[in-house]
């Protein structure tokens, strides 16, 4: 039996074990629920992405016998609507729309009113009785196909329709009459012949066939590309294609279309939310062309289908137990859902519904932690307009997306792509959006539209980013040619700086000073349950006692890695470490440690003190000793600088001697030389000194009455002999201070691991450390052979465009290779020691994919930066609910 790529609507299912999604794609899989659940939705047919995957890997061809399949289903949809496509007196129109498994937003291509061509338009105009809105369905599909199909920039026909307007002096496109739209046909054909060379197909099974190719090869869009790169999404799914019959919202006032959620995406708030508008088609909604009306405008406007709209909102909502995401055209008061998806949300509203939904008795505990992406929590940690800034509002939009960004005007998405690359904050600043800039819009802080609404693509696409966005701003006038926006008598240009509340809407002149964010009583509810589920422990990195308060404020269950060297940095300290540095014998060295030990010690005080009754790690000094001196380059400078204006020859000599040392001190390989253990090894007092202020400082505090559990860990150990020898130290210093101090403080010395060595010696290594830290950071460019600093703004980018690495492995922990080294470390190191304690504090300690590993590698816990650690927390409970899942 041959294969089957071509499903009627209401062959296939979307829920339970036997949903379709992965073969149907999201669009075709619900809209086969829908028309089971008896909801009104215009008949068709899905083209499975089976179909799109053979498209691909046979350049452009259909499998065998799908054209006979398409052909078969036509036939029964012109059965069941009782028109003919191609039909010259009683036509049939259908619209071909993509859907991957996934919802991508605006990122792949719609063609409607396939069919139309000069002939089946009598047929059409006398079918329907209304000669306008057949026209105005005709000039609509030349543009669209001509833009999707035919490779035209759909710009070129919105300046005819304004040159018409303006001509006419009209506002709306809807104030266009007859003859004008024919006119506007004939225009937009002759444009389509001089620009291509080519006719617009009359051939209505042509122009299906092209259609088709055009949504499958907008899988492969450069656009598209971005959205699955930014979400981490397969390109090898490929996309089915959506047939399906035509119904039409601009055939008057009596008819429309619209977008609705079935609960407020910005906030959750279990409210129906959503726009509409008369005399319109879908497309006039999302792309912002017309500012919409409110959907609770429809209830005196259309009572009889509002009350079906909300009817059938319910029962969705119901059904799927999660916000629908709904498109709904109304013909001539007859309502018709195009669509449900499940809604893209932000990260506040995803909480807020995945709480209330519980309560509501809808989903598990369980099912609503799953419900909340872990990467999400970004946006809830994003900043937000300090209300006792003064602040200058110049316009008011739709606060369509919440937060707060600062920065400076840009007018094109690839200009914000350029400027973000230089390190500048930029806001986007747009008419409207369209799936063309969501490489700018991922880059800017924040956008705003003078058009479009709360489901316009900026709204929507900026939600699913937790980016700032202000829409429909109508207030200001872009003007792209002379890079500006003019409010009133205020002109803004490219380069100067604007701040946009997307909790209120506010376009706000200049920089604004934001502060940090709130979290609500969702977020504290959600964690709660995520913290009963995991078994993952987490922990923060924090090198100050403001970042280890900011971390238990988050939840962090102690301190995985305080970094020393950065408390070495400060402007006091600084030149007594160069002194300690460029002493010429043991004596000199230790004196100018002296000198540190009071300050190092009251760091520790303050850190304990923070993570009170908590574990805190500490990292004894890693980096090579130069980095605390100045630049080569820099001396040379002031030296010749100091000659040339004959300046102090004692000072000269200084800085000469200085010179010298760094020159010593230079090495060709940084990270792989002198520092980290080795430096415990070979200058010895450093650590002890380091040690003496740790055990100083928890025996101080103990006296106090406070609980202080110190864990001093040993950087960079690739051979056992080096934590033996540095361990012995630390313990001869500890013991020291506790005799002094008359007390016993339980401590632990550890190492981290990060080097190959280590991980394949880590049996060994364990019979000394009483616990292990995974630095992946290091462990990444070890096993690599990568050097971070270089190859991030260098090959990186070719690599992950070129697919050569899925992703950057210094973000998500490569698991093939990294991986197998950490599993393998632990599986020694515990075989050595019964009971070791494992964690891990590279950056991966926050990102999700990384926790997952983790925790199925079986680690202790994970640390990571502050403000991911409900990051963490929430990833840790996901693993632990899906390995239960693979379990089963």
């Amino acid at each position: 039996m041959s294969k089957k790529y071509v499903y009627f609507f209401g062959e296939g299912k979307a829920e339970g074990n036997t949903g379709m999604k992965n073969l149907l794609g999201g669009k075709g899989a619900d809209l086969a629920e829908m028309t089971n659940l008896g909801i009104p939705v215009p008949p068709g047919f899905t083209i499975t992405t089976e179909a799109c995957i053979y498209y691909y890997q046979h350049k452009g061809k259909y499998p065998r016998g799908m054209k006979e399949e398409i052909d078969r289903n036509l036939k029964r949809l012109e059965k069941t609507m009782g028109a003919g496509f191609g039909d010259r007196y009683n036509p049939l129109l259908v619209s071909v729309r993509s859907g991957a498994r996934v919802s991508m937003p605006g990122m792949m291509d719609t063609i409607l009113n396939l069919g139309l061509n000069d002939e089946t338009i009598k047929g059409l105009i006398k079918a329907m009785g209304h000669e306008r809105f057949a026209w105005d369905a005709y000039r609509r599909l030349i543009q669209m196909f001509a833009h999707v199909v035919m490779g035209m920039e759909s710009s070129e026909f919105e300046e005819i329709i304004e040159e018409k307007k303006k001509e006419l002096g009209i506002r709306l496109d809807t104030e266009f009459k007859t003859p004008v739209l024919k006119d506007l046909v004939e225009r937009f054909k002759k444009r389509v012949k001089k620009r291509t060379k080519k006719d617009f197909p009359q051939d209505p099974r042509r122009q299906l066939f092209m259609a088709i190719d055009a949504v499958f090869g907008s899988w492969n869009t450069q656009r598209a590309i971005t959205y699955r790169n930014l979400n981490n999404l397969s390109h090898t799914w490929g996309t089915a294609a959506n047939v399906q019959t035509m119904v039409f919202g601009n055939m008057g006032w009596d008819s429309g279309t619209g977008v609705a959620f079935t609960r407020d995406p910005a906030t959750g708030e279990k409210k129906f939310f959503g726009e509409y508008l008369l005399n319109a088609q879908g497309e006039d909604v999302v792309a912002g062309i017309r500012t919409p009306k409110k959907i609770s405008q429809l209830a005196r406007e259309m009572p009889r289908v509002y009350r079906e709209l909300v009817r059938i909102y319910k029962k969705l909502e119901r059904h799927y137990r999660d916000i629908q995401d709904l498109e709904f055209t109304i013909q001539n008061k007859k309502l018709f859902l195009l669509q449900t998806r499940t809604g893209k949300r932000t990260a506040q509203a995803a909480l807020k519904i995945a709480v209330d939904m519980v309560k509501e008795k809808l989903i598990s505990r369980k099912e609503a932690i799953l419900r909340v992406e872990p990467s999400q929590f970004d946006q809830l940690l994003h900043r937000r307009i300090d209300p006792k800034a003064r602040i200058k509002v110049i316009a008011k939009g739709l606060a369509a997306s919440p937060g707060a960004a600062v920065g400076e005007v840009v007018f094109t998405a690839d200009h914000a792509q350029e400027e973000a690359e230089k390190g500048r904050k930029v806001v986007l600043v747009r008419n409207e959006t369209s799936p063309e800039d969501i490489h700018g819009m991922a880059a800017a802080q924040g956008i705003l539209t003078s058009r479009g609404g709360l489901t316009s693509h900026a709204a929507v696409v900026a939600r699913g980013m937790g980016k700032c966005c202000v829409a429909g701003c109508e207030a200001i006038d872009v003007d792209y040619d002379r890079k500006r926006f003019v409010v009133g008598n205020i002109v803004v240009r490219e380069g100067d700086y604007l701040s946009l509340n997307g909790n209120t809407g506010e376009v706000i002149l200049g920089r604004v000073h934001t502060i940090e964010p709130t979290l609500s009583k969702e977020f504290q509810v959600l964690m709660k349950w995520a913290d009963e589920t995991r078994r993952l422990g987490v922990r923060t990195n924090a090198d100050t006692p403001k970042d280890a308060k900011k971390a238990r404020e988050f939840g962090a269950e102690g301190i995985g890695l305080t970094r020393t060297e950065h408390m070495f940095f400060g402007e006091k300290r600084l030149p007594i470490v160069r002194e300690m540095i460029l002493a010429r014998d043991e004596r000199t060295r230790e004196k100018a440690l002296k000198k540190l030990l009071p300050m190092q010690r009251e760091d520790f005080r303050g850190i304990f003190k923070a993570m009170e009754g908590l574990p805190v790690t500490i990292r004894l000094l890693d980096p090579p000793l130069h980095e605390f001196l100045p630049k080569v380059e820099e001396l040379l400078v002031e030296i010749t600088t100091l000659k040339v204006k004959k300046g102090s020859k004692k000072k000269i000599a200084q800085k000469e001697k200085l010179l010298n040392k760094i020159e010593a001190l230079r090495e060709m390989n940084p990270m792989l030389g002198h520092r980290g253990c080795r430096l415990g090894v070979t200058t010895p007092e450093i650590y002890r000194m380091q040690a003496q202020a740790i055990f100083e400082a928890a025996c101080e505090l103990t006296k106090e009455g406070y609980k202080v559990i110190p864990e001093v860990m040993i950087p960079l150990v690739g051979h056992v002999n080096e934590l033996k020898l540095t361990k012995e130290d630390v313990h001869r210093v500890a013991d020291e201070v506790m005799k002094r101090k008359k007390m016993r403080i339980n401590y632990s010395v550890g190492t981290m691991i990060e080097l190959p060595r280590a991980c394949i010696t880590a049996d060994e290594i364990a019979k000394e450390a009483e616990f292990f830290s995974f630095g992946t950071n290091d462990l990444t460019q070890t096993v690599f052979g990568f050097s971070r600093d270089d190859i991030e703004g260098k090959f990186l980018p070719a690599y992950l465009e070129k697919n050569v690495l899925d992703n950057n492995p210094f973000e998500v922990l490569d698991q093939k290779g990294v991986g197998e080294l950490i599993e393998m470390a632990v599986k020694k190191g515990r075989r050595a020691r019964k009971g070791l304690k494992i964690g891990i504090c590279g950056e991966h300690g926050g990102e999700p994919e990384s926790v997952k590993f983790c925790h199925r590698v079986g680690l202790d816990y994970v640390s990571c930066s502050p403000y991911r650690v409900p990051i963490a927390r929430l990833a840790a409970a996901h693993a632990a609910l899906k390995s239960k899942k693979v379990g089963k």
